[in-house]
């Protein structure tokens, strides 16, 4: 019996909700509604329709141990055949061409939109929600179409030293959930703070967002303030910020007024002259004193040891790279597809697995009453790709399959780390392994 067959039986006699969360949580309209949207519903019967190579490209996320095949395999993601063959590797890179990315950018958008602000709603810290954002990057097989697309070479043609074409992303993260409400991505010559622009329409109203000093750009936080109902930033101020005080409102905290540069304003002439800010200084034991800057103006509703202990959130979206690079893609060198259009897909479909696996998490804690973040992603992780796999081994046993699934929450509930503990110190510091050989020339196959 197939397993799509097995577990057709088993919905029909069993509560559905128990039988394969993941694909229960990603609603089948969604993807009909995203395939149609992009015209590329399956009109002609084929061995694996668009809303298979669907859950193909999720599963190569999850499964990154697994070849392409063995994933469609394993999965039960093509049409039998009359001669009972699996699907060839030739069709199922035709049918990943086929669906190509606007699905799974269409798909991911409307689902993390509802996902991530959904959660982040539910978390608020005083009426606001609260959002990260900061980039990353990500390294794309070494093809001559990937060096084309994401120009792994400096202006004058001559390649930069890296290895591999490399693409960079920023993405925006409810923090107290890790879902990624929206990502942006491209060529790693654009800079992080051109991604973020397209970014922050997505901020919804009465949200706070964190980002680094890099983020430092006067146009876009102002955009912040003024593009909705009550959204704020914060971030830390650089060594060359300047401000005036104008008005102390409590120990080391102030309202101050810093200056729009004269070119910011001929780019932008809506930009105010001089900008009213807070700026809280403080001193962690072992750290160098800081700065924070804030739109958050008041001090009596958002008082500055609050102000001070919220803006360390902003290390959960470098947690949650941590957790797609480390865990999801298990520290791989590279993403698998060796052309822009795979790597546009795949990209999607990463940050789609990612969230269906977060939301799994949410749901665990929510059920053991505890905060999203005190469930481990590593061990969840490991038993959601243990479950796939129990599922998919032949051969399968109909009636298991909801005591896989049974398990797979129980567990989830047991996976819960201890509380942060907030007088922990790591001074932040970075480990270069040398390398014994000689840096590869940029000649040769693939680097003319």
């Amino acid at each position: 019996m197939q397993l799509g067959e097995a577990l057709g039986l088993v919905t029909a006699t069993v509560v559905p909700p128990e039988i394969d969360q993941l694909r229960l949580r990603l609603d089948p309209a969604w993807i009909e509604e995203a395939l149609v949207a992009t015209g590329t519903a399956t009109v002609r019967r084929r061995r694996l329709p668009a809303e298979q190579v669907v859950w193909l490209v999720i599963g190569m996320a999850l499964l990154r141990n697994y070849s392409i095949e063995r994933v469609v395999a394993m999965l039960d993601l093509a049409l039998p055949s009359p001669r009972g063959d699996t699907a060839a590797r030739s069709a199922i890179a035709q049918a990943r061409r086929r669906l190509g990315d606007e699905p799974m950018q269409y798909l991911f958008t409307v689902t993390a939109e509802r996902w991530a602000d959904e959660a982040a709603g539910r978390s608020r810290w005083r009426g606001l929600s609260l959002y990260g954002v900061d980039g990353t990057t990500i390294r794309v097989p070494d093809s001559p179409e990937n060096w084309a697309a994401f120009e792994g070479q400096h202006g004058n043609g001559v390649r930069s030293g890296s290895a591999y074409p490399t693409v960079r992303l920023v993405a925006l993260m409810a923090l107290r959930s890790h879902l990624l409400s929206a990502i942006q991505w491209g060529a790693y010559e654009h800079g992080e703070t051109t991604l973020a622009r397209d970014l922050w329409p997505s901020l919804p109203d009465n949200s706070l967002t964190l980002v680094d000093r890099n983020f430092l750009v006067w146009h876009d936080l102002i955009g912040i303030e003024r593009s909705g109902h009550n959204r704020h930033w914060m971030t830390r101020a650089k060594s060359t910020t300047k401000w005036r005080v104008l008005r102390r409102l409590g120990r080391g905290d102030t309202l101050v007024e810093i200056d729009v540069s004269r070119s910011a304003r001929q780019a932008n002439p809506d930009l105010p002259a001089h900008w009213t800010v807070r700026a809280i200084t403080y001193q962690r034991k072992g750290f160098r004193p800081s700065t924070i800057l804030t739109s958050l103006v008041d001090a009596e509703r958002y008082p500055a040891t609050e102000i001070v202990a919220v803006y360390h959130e902003r290390w959960d979206i470098e947690m949650g790279y941590d957790e797609v690079k480390t865990h999801l893609l298990e520290r791989e060198e590279a993403i698998r597809s060796r052309t822009p259009l795979g790597v546009a897909q795949e990209i999607w479909g990463i940050a789609l697995a990612y969230n269906l696996v977060r939301l799994e998490m949410l749901r665990a804690a929510d059920e053991a009453g505890v905060e999203p973040n005190r469930i481990s992603f590593v061990n969840a992780l490991a038993l959601i790709r243990n479950a796939w796999l129990a599922w998919s081994t032949p051969p399968v046993v109909p009636g298991r399959i909801p005591e896989y699934a049974l398990d797979l929450r129980r567990y989830i509930k047991l996976l819960i780390l201890p509380e942060r503990r907030s007088e922990r110190a790591y001074p932040r510091a970075v480990k270069i392994k040398m390398s014994n050989y000689l840096r590869k020339p940029p000649t040769g196959r693939g680097r003319k």
